[in-house]
């Protein structure tokens, strides 16, 4: 699937129920477009990637964000109520924040069954599902609107069989959850789109499937289908083809280790793109545990990946450098790149030193 593409390829108010997807049918679910964000009373910008990522990469599906309490977040887009929102045009209430364990906090219902009396369909990818909430559906029901969970893997995935694929594949991978292997992972895309390369991007969590309209919930599969959901969504392909794939947390990560093993494995990535935030001191959700260093992350995932496929390598480091001026940027970049020898690169940032990276993905 390629992103490029989507905007024509959309149909108005429809979407696939995952229930009825097959390991032999896992398409890509289509959403009600374009979306109003929803941001609940969030102040953390690390809890917010969703709307982040969906404000960035497909501006013209978003027509602004909603927001409540006294300091909210903001993600740069105009403020819109649903009633608004819905003469606008959106078709979605997308649920643009997170939280641990994915729940669907009680503070957010009444705000949600606004949404929904406005003709407003909810889109969630949190882990619980929206239709458990007996007034939630109530209201669905009451509106003809629909509530949508996109982390809703298909039924009958197959363990994972470490059968080589064809085709070459790209994985990000990390030092930590929630630092740039999606932004990566699309820039790359879009990259080598640029230059001609036979691409698609595999979207594997939930922002990324809203981007694309398509993908797999990596952190929804059953730990012992984690490997083939990722065969499943990076089949066979021409030799020539690439599959630049969203990553997931790091191998290294105490919590969310299973989902980014799993990952890695059903990949097997010819190449990986290490991505890591060097303004970040502990792990994300586990405050009593240190960021590991770029290089021990390096020799921990290549020596797993090498299980699945021997020729793994590195292209490179992205880094995400957002909390620096550009000047520091550069400066990082370039004293990360004679350590490392290797291209260093914010893909956000772009310039030379992100197209070295991209030719070192291909070469």
């Amino acid at each position: 699937m390629n992103v490029s593409s989507l905007k024509n390829t959309i149909e108005d108010n429809a979407f696939f129920d995952a229930d009825k997807l097959t390991a032999n049918d896992a398409r890509p679910l289509v959403l009600p477009r374009p979306y109003l964000l929803f941001l609940g009373s969030e102040t953390d910008p690390a809890f917010a990637k969703s709307a982040y990522g969906l404000k960035d990469w497909i501006p013209e599906q978003c027509v602004g964000e909603f927001s409540y309490g006294d300091d909210p977040l903001s993600v740069g887009l105009p403020f819109v109520t649903p009633e608004k929102g819905r003469e606008h045009g959106a078709k979605s209430l997308v649920i643009g924040v997170a939280n641990a364990g994915g729940i669907i906090l009680e503070e957010w219902i009444p705000h949600l069954i606004d949404a929904m009396d406005a003709g407003l369909s909810i889109v969630s990818g949190m882990h619980a599902r929206l239709a458990e909430v007996a007034s939630l559906k109530d209201a669905a029901e009451r509106n003809k609107v629909k509530l949508i969970d996109l982390r809703y893997p298909p039924k009958n995935i197959p363990v994972g069989t470490g059968r080589k694929r064809t085709g070459k594949r790209l994985l990000t991978v990390g030092t930590d959850c929630a630092l740039g292997k999606k932004y990566t992972a699309l820039a790359i895309h879009r990259a080598f789109v640029a230059r001609n390369v036979d691409v698609d991007f595999r979207a594997t969590g939930q922002t990324g499937i809203m981007i694309a309209g398509g993908g797999m919930p990596m952190d929804a599969v059953i730990s012992d289908f984690e490997s083939g959901a990722a065969e499943l969504l990076s089949p066979d392909a021409a030799e020539d083809h690439w599959d630049v794939i969203e990553g997931q947390a790091t191998v290294l990560h105490p919590s969310f280790a299973a989902v980014s093993v799993g990952l890695l494995y059903g990949s097997q990535p010819d190449v990986i793109v290490l991505c890591h935030d060097p303004s970040r001191e502990t792990m994300l959700g586990c405050p009593d545990f240190p960021v590991p260093t770029i290089k021990e992350t390096l020799e921990m995932t290549l020596a797993l990946g090498r299980r699945a496929n021997p020729n793994i390598r590195c292209a490179g480091i992205s880094l995400n450098t957002s909390r620096y001026s550009a000047e520091e940027a550069e400066q990082i970049i370039d004293a990360l790149n004679q350590e490392m020898r290797m291209p260093v690169a914010d893909p956000i940032r772009g310039g030379k030193s992100f197209g070295d990276l991209v030719e070192a993905c291909l070469t």
